[in-house]
């Protein structure tokens, strides 16, 4: 059975940085796409990053040049760095793995707030 289980989340101010981690069981890591979206309350889920398996990233347009997506496959890991974070960078965040089918973590919460 195929789990991701993210951590990291909190509150920080604007402009600070957090990193979430989001590690992987069940399955195969280093075949699947590993990516990052997040939910706002009243919004649909939205990207923010991608990572391929071939280490090609993609990118919200709203998060280009402050967040990055990497991962590790020796731990089944992947992170996200995010600075320059924005009250409008508060959301639930979730982790995606997609190889074959869909599968998502339980989320973590953001709140970007002075």
């Amino acid at each position: 059975q195929v789990q991701l289980v993210e951590s990291g989340g909190g509150l920080v101010q604007p402009g600070g940085s957090l990193r979430l981690s989001c590690a992987a069981s069940g399955i195969i890591f280093t075949i699947g796409r590993m990516g990052w979206y997040r939910q706002a309350p009243g919004k649909q889920r939205e990207l923010v990053a991608t990572l391929t398996v071939g280490g090609i990233t993609n990118y919200g347009d709203s998060v280009k040049g402050r967040f990055t997506i990497s991962r590790d496959n020796a731990k089944n890991t992947v992170y996200l760095q995010m600075n320059s974070l924005k009250p409008e960078d508060t959301a639930v965040y979730y982790c995606n793995l997609r190889s074959g089918s869909d599968y998502w973590g339980q989320g973590t919460q953001v709140t970007v707030s002075s």
